[in-house]
């Protein structure tokens, strides 16, 4: 198969806001136009555009009464924040201001009078650690005592983290003492606990699972969970490096300092 070219058919309340928005703002231009019908194109590799009015016959019938929603238009550009500070002195909408992402992407949002979301993107290569006397495509990383926070019942030793060398994971290993429970609590990005001594019990989502020695947890984020340690017990424990603790009853959220 070849693709000569792409379009994107919206359907819209209001063909001409949309078609204004877009020409206005993001450079199109109107290749066909009529009554309740717009075609938009760009000379670059940016995606054709066909703006159709809700409820025109050229739609199936059970497809007529729906608008575009639940959709994001994204455009990859050069200089996004020249792009993001050029929109907002011409007046457009930014609903979701310049943010950039571990991954390495840089983002906003813009939001048309028909509510079709419209992202500008730019991908940036995610910042590694540079040592200009080693090669850095492998990196060592030796624990030390500054990496181990001790609680009540519980000692993280932190392994790898941003702040140690990696980009995107942070490892930790955990030692609980027997009898050991943590409060509850939950984390913003799935975690992946491998029991390497002894047993945990794990409460999430008001299930109860016992975990072993050579077994392995995975906790999806964002769920209240309770640790339970009926014996000693050892784990390994991977997360994504961005991942933030939240306790039920309280306000805000809490980083993990041997994950950072």
């Amino acid at each position: 198969m070849n693709v000569s070219a792409s379009t994107l058919s919206l359907t819209v309340a209001d063909v001409d806001a949309s078609r204004d928005f877009l020409c206005t703002h993001l450079g199109y231009q109107v290749a066909m136009a009529d009554d309740g019908f717009a075609s938009l194109a760009r000379e670059d590799a940016a995606v054709d555009i066909v703006l159709l009015r809700r409820g025109t016959d050229v739609l199936p019938a059970e497809q007529r009464d729906r608008e575009a929603s639940g959709l994001i238009l994204a455009f990859t550009v050069t200089d996004l924040a020249a792009e993001e500070a050029r929109l907002r002195a011409a007046g457009a909408p930014i609903t979701m201001p310049l943010r950039e992402e571990p991954w390495g992407e840089r983002l906003f949002q813009m939001t048309d009078p028909n509510g079709v979301v419209i992202q500008l993107v730019e991908w940036t290569a995610p910042e590694h650690p540079t040592d200009q006397n080693e090669d850095t495509a492998m990196h060592v990383i030796t624990p030390t005592p500054e990496n181990v926070t001790a609680s009540p019942n519980t000692t993280m030793n932190g392994l790898t983290a941003p702040s140690r060398g990696s980009a995107e994971l942070s490892t930790w290993t955990v030692a609980v003492e027997s009898g050991g429970t943590s409060p509850e609590h939950s984390i913003s990005r799935e975690q992946v606990w491998t029991v390497t001594a002894g047993a945990l019990e794990v409460t999430c989502d008001g299930r109860t699972e016992r975990v072993s020695a050579g077994q392995t947890l995975v906790l999806p984020p964002n769920l209240v969970r309770r640790i339970h340690a009926p014996e000693a017990a050892e784990a390994h424990v991977s997360m994504r490096a961005d991942g933030v603790a939240s306790v039920p009853g309280t306000e805000g959220t809490r980083e993990l300092p041997w994950a950072r």
